[in-house]
């Protein structure tokens, strides 16, 4: 049992090496899982308000939609998932070419309390 419990520890140490490595190359990625998660809010890291607005109004607007109009029309339940699923992914794809050309980096300020963040 001791060596699984290493075995693990060596293995989750080595991923977050190299989850740190990757991280310090390039942090478009950032933008890209919010605006995965919840579309728009890469936009808004991005500094791209109105974007982020419009983005945010598409998802909100397809689950609203579609749940409503599946009351009525039941095939919608099932294709509105997969129309937010789509939307949220190119969301999180346009903030990250957008964060991939702007040069977006996060960092910690010089004194070590608080963030910020340069694109």
């Amino acid at each position: 049992m001791k060596k699984v419990l290493v075995l693990g520890c060596v293995m989750v140490g080595m991923l977050l090496v190299s989850f740190s490595s990757l991280a310090a190359s390039s942090d478009a990625w950032i933008p890209a899982l919010g605006s995965f998660v919840l579309p728009g809010l890469g936009q808004l890291l991005n500094d791209q308000m109105d974007k982020a607005i419009l983005h945010f109004a598409v998802g909100v607007g397809i689950g609203a939609v579609g749940f409503g109009l599946g009351w009525y029309f039941n095939p919608l339940w099932y294709v509105t998932p997969a129309l937010y699923l789509g939307w949220a992914i190119y969301s999180g794809y346009d903030a990250y070419t957008v964060a991939k050309k702007s040069n977006f980096t996060l960092g910690f300020v010089e004194n070590g309390v608080g963030f910020s963040y340069t694109f």
